[in-house]
């Protein structure tokens, strides 16, 4: 199981010369993510990269409960996961948000367009939790006499609500 992922994890096997099939695209990408935690001076452990794969794969902030799970299979336990979600965080590749029920959840720092920034805000669902990336443009925050100073910066923006599943 997890050796299965580590030799994937470190590259082509012997014979995949890089035909442009499925194990070019996935040797592509893994190679992608070593030099991505190379550029912040992380190593390239097979879990790391897992972790990594599935941060960039993911469409909303995952729970560290959803991690592990989805890399269980692959052999790797919770505290290896949430070892390498922290690294992650420190070395600045990953978000950690509060979405206001204590579960930290993670997600993939992107990197920045010219004059956006990697905070945007979320949807949460009131009623199963569910919690969904919003466009940056889909809520305007501006400061008016009065408000934070903080206003004028990065904030946090959470619009809490049901989600399209619960509202029907």
């Amino acid at each position: 199981m997890a050796a299965d992922f580590r030799a994937r994890a470190k590259g082509p096997a012997a014979g995949d010369a890089g035909d442009g099939g499925p194990t070019s695209t996935a040797s592509t990408a893994i190679q992608g993510l070593r030099e991505t935690l190379r550029g912040v001076g992380l190593r390239n452990t097979a879990p790391r990269i897992a972790v990594l794969r599935e941060l960039d794969a993911a469409t909303a902030p995952l729970s560290h409960g959803e991690i592990a799970e989805r890399l269980q299979d692959a052999g790797f336990d919770r505290a290896t996961v949430y070892r390498n979600l922290i690294d992650l965080t420190e070395a600045g590749l990953a978000l950690r948000s509060d979405h206001g029920d204590h579960i930290w959840r993670f997600e993939r720092k992107r990197p920045e367009a010219a004059g956006t920034n990697h905070k945007h805000p979320h949807f949460v669902c009131v009623e199963c939790g569910t919690v969904s990336c919003l466009p940056t443009a889909s809520i305007q925050v501006a400061a008016v006499a009065g408000t934070p100073k903080s206003l004028r910066s990065v904030v946090d923006v959470q619009v809490k609500g049901h989600c399209d599943t619960c509202a029907d």
